[in-house]
This record gives C-alpha cells, structure tokens and sequence, in this order.
C-alpha cells in the first residue's frame, strides 16, 4: 500500500466569472478524472461540523432506539437505518452501521406521486432530532458545490459549462448517506471493492482514514486532509465518456482501533434521463478498462433509474420493480 497521490484541487474559481480561472481549474479536474477518478477538493463553502456532531449523538443511541428509524419504515423512499452488517457489498456484508437520506420531497411530488422508488420524504429521529436538519443543510451545500464541479466537468470535456445541467441535473438524483465504521481487522471490510453509481461522489470523512483507491499501480490510501472532500466519479460519468473519464473500485477498512465516521454526498443523473453518449469531443481518445466486477459499462442502455435500481435491488430486493413508471 502507498501513500496518496490523489490531487488537491481548489475549486473556488468556479463558483465565480473569471473564464480564465475557471478553464484552468477545469483543466486539473479534466487530468484527474481521466487519471484516477478521484481527487481532493478545497474551497467547497460545506461545512460538516454541525452534522458530524448530529451523527454522533444519533449513532451513540441505543440500538433499539436507532431502529425506531430502520429503512423498512422509509419503504421505497429507500431511507432510514441500518445495523452493522446490514448492507451487502459484493454480496458479503460490510462492517459498518449507516442512515440514508436523501432529497426532501412531498407527496404532492410528481415523483412521489408516481410511486419512483428512491423519492420521498426522510425519516426524523425523536432521539436525535437535530440530525435531520443538519442533514438538509448539508446536502444543500454539497448541491451547490456539485453543480459547481460539474461546470468544471463539462469545460474539461470542451462542453458547454451548463451542458449536464440542462442534459441531466435539471432535477438531479441526490442521495446521501452516514457511515459509522465499528474498528475491525486486517480480515474485515468495513466496505468492500465497489465502484459508485451515477455522476459524482462527495466525500467527507473524519481523521481516522482507511479509504483506499484502486489505481493501475495498485492499491493507495486516501487519507483525511483538513478542510478538503473526496470527490470521485461515478458509473454513469464513465458511461457517458466511454471509458475516457474514470469510475475508480475503492473500498474502506478500519483497523484504528476507533470509530471510523463518513458521509457520502451523491449527486446522479435526473432517475428518468437517458444515458447516451456524449458528444463526438468528449470521445477523443476514450477507452474502456477492465473492472473487477466484470461488467461492461459501455453497453448499458437506458436510463439512470434502470441502472440504479439493477444495482441497489440486490441490496434492497423490495425496491425492484419501480422503473417501469419512468416509461
């Protein structure tokens, strides 16, 4: 195992009008997507000291009292909470217990309306009832710097700043999920070899580490730098550039000796869009890589839904069936 070389990125020129500024930085982000996938990002304006303190009240609760929010009760909003060894990956379970949330939305919700698994409202816990709000808060800060980053995605691609925007985002899929990580052993994953969904991923985690990524040159460490997220790219990002743009495997053990805390931003495609490729530009030199899993990203057809729900159904067996709506 090495030591990161995942590069820190300030992203700040992009929430202003410099175009200067702005192509710069989307220059780094464009080397970095098509070399790792993964890279840091500073100058975010997302500030995790109030959730990180929410998460650590609800998570010190008394199981039972947790499970007053478990995802049975969320239905097919796919939201609530799970124990430790609750949640599957690779088919083996993880040694991790999480809470899921994701967009506030009500049932007067064309989505919700329709029955769109993955839409609806979040579930509050009566122990914790500062994590929600906490929770809301986040995710719109983390909105703010996804939008932003994506700009810089699309100028790396020679695309229009607001090409994802008005392609696929307009009404963006946004998931967000909590992880405590109990410490574990050199045998025990806290979550295993996986690659992520959609767009793009935004990362906080706490000072403890163990976030590996998989590179060409094998395994490296993505340990917590201060004041910065993780941002890696998704399946469908990868999709649409035909391999060009990288959905890194990466997975998570924590052999601190304490507990491990993250919480994971998703920022995904609109569940109805339809995922085609990009324009010829953004094809240049695209190649497609082997992955561990053995799928072929590159021939998936049809929308962002049909891929998430292929996916988290293994999961969530009682979320199957939903995307027959979206047609």
């Amino acid at each position: 195992m090495t030591e990161s070389r995942l590069p820190v990125i300030c992203m700040t020129p992009l929430f202003g009008r410099d175009e200067a500024a702005r192509a710069s930085t989307a220059a780094e982000i464009g080397r970095a997507c098509a070399d790792l996938g993964f890279f840091y990002v500073s100058g975010h304006g997302v500030d995790i000291a109030p959730l990180a303190r929410a998460a650590t009240r609800f998570f010190a609760l008394p199981e039972a009292q947790k499970m007053e929010i478990a995802m049975a009760r969320g239905g097919r909003a796919w939201r609530g909470y799970f124990p430790v060894g609750g949640e599957l990956t690779s088919g083996k379970p993880d040694l991790k217990e999480g809470v899921y949330f994701g967009e506030e939305l009500g049932p007067d919700d064309a989505r919700v309306a329709a029955g769109w698994p993955m839409h609806g409202a979040n579930l509050s816990s009566l122990h914790a009832p500062e994590l929600l709000p906490a929770v809301r808060a986040y995710m719109a800060a983390c909105a703010r710097a996804a939008h932003a980053l994506m700009e810089g995605v699309a100028l790396s691609l020679g695309l229009d700043a607001r090409y994802f925007a008005d392609a696929y985002t307009a009404r963006p899929t946004m998931l967000f999920r909590i992880f405590r990580y109990p410490p574990g052993d050199d045998s025990q994953w806290g979550v295993g070899e996986h690659t992520d969904y959609g767009l793009l991923t935004l990362l906080a985690q706490d000072d403890i580490g163990g976030l590996q990524v998989k590179t060409r040159d094998g395994w490296i460490e993505a340990p917590p730098i201060p004041g910065t997220l993780v941002c890696n790219l998704g399946d469908m990002l990868d999709r649409l550039t035909g391999g060009y743009y990288r959905s890194t495997p990466h997975r998570v053990r924590n052999v601190s000796g304490r507990e491990r805390f993250s919480y994971q931003f998703f920022f995904d495609p609109a569940f109805d869009a339809c995922i085609a490729p990009l324009p010829a530009r953004a094809q240049e030199g695209a190649s497609g890589h082997a992955r561990w899993d053995g799928a072929d990203l590159q021939a998936f057809e049809g929308t962002y839904g049909d891929y998430l729900i292929g996916k988290v159904s293994k999961v969530f067996p009682e979320l199957a069936g939903g995307v027959a709506a979206l047609r």
